[in-house]
């Protein structure tokens, strides 16, 4: 994988005007960079120890 993977998504994210509850609702295949998007806007809102076996 490739950081352009993330950074298309983030644009267009942006570009989008999603909120980060808009992104953290979308699915994402797995595994991919971008699910660390995900993630990332789903931790505003939930405990990162339930979002994915791969937290710490």
């Amino acid at each position: 994988m490739v950081a352009g993977e993330a950074v298309q998504t983030a644009v267009i994210a942006i570009r989008a005007r999603l909120t980060v509850q808009d992104l953290a609702d979308k699915l994402f295949p797995y595994p991919t960079m971008v699910e660390g998007l995900k993630l990332a806007a789903q931790t505003f809102t939930k405990d990162m120890k339930q979002l994915s076996c791969c937290t710490g």
